[in-house]
C-alpha cells in the first residue's frame, strides 16, 4: 500500500517586526521581499551553540543567535528562518560597529565618539519623519473618495 502520511514540505519563514510570520513555499529573491516590505531589510537567522567556560557551570551550552544581512540579489533558501529588520535598525547596528571598532583602534575620543552618535541618531530621525509623512501623505491620498463634479441641468417645459 501506500504512504499516507501527510508530508510537511520545507518553507521559507520571514518573521516580520510585528510577530506575524509569512511562509513561502518557493525560493525568492530578497530583493522581492524588500519591495513588498517597504523600509526593512532582509536578515538570515543563524543559530549556534558555543561551549563557554562560564556556562559549563550553569549546566549547559550557552545557545547563539546571529543575524546576517542579504544583499538584493541574494536569494532566499527552502528551510531557513529569515526576519525582516527596520532600515532605522540596521543603521544603528553598523554605526555602533564603526564606533567601537574607531574606539578600538584609538582613532577617536570618547567625545568625538558622542558627536558621531548625536549626529547619526539626528539623521535616523530626520529619515523616521520624512517616512512618517509619506505614510500620511499616502493614508490621506486613500481615505479621500471620489467625488463627482456635477452640473445642474434646468427643467425647461415645452408647451
Amino acid at each position: 500500500m501506500g504512504n499516507c502520511q501527510a508530508v510537511d514540505t520545507a518553507r521559507i519563514v520571514i518573521q516580520h517586526p510585528n510577530g506575524k510570520e509569512e511562509k513561502l513555499s518557493c525560493p525568492v529573491s530578497a530583493s522581492y521581499v524588500m519591495k513588498t516590505n517597504p523600509g526593512h531589510c532582509v536578515s538570515l537567522l543563524i543559530s549556534t551553540t558555543a561551549l563557554s567556560a562560564a556556562s559549563s557551570g550553569q549546566g549547559g551550552p550557552l545557545r547563539l543567535t546571529r543575524i546576517k544581512l542579504l544583499r538584493p540579489t541574494d536569494t532566499l533558501v527552502l528551510g531557513h528562518v529569515y526576519r525582516l529588520i527596520t532600515t532605522k535598525e540596521v543603521m544603528k547596528g553598523l554605526m555602533a560597529k564603526k564606533c567601537s571598532k574607531l574606539k578600538k583602534q584609538g582613532k577617536v575620543s570618547e567625545d568625538q565618539l558622542k558627536v558621531m552618535e548625536a549626529i547619526s541618531s539626528t539623521k535616523l530621525d530626520n529619515e523616521d519623519k520624512l517616512d512618517t509623512k509619506r505614510q500620511e501623505k499616502e493614508r490621506s491620498r486613500i481615505l479621500r473618495s471620489w467625488q463627482p463634479s456635477l452640473q445642474s441641468i434646468s427643467e425647461g417645459g415645452s408647451s
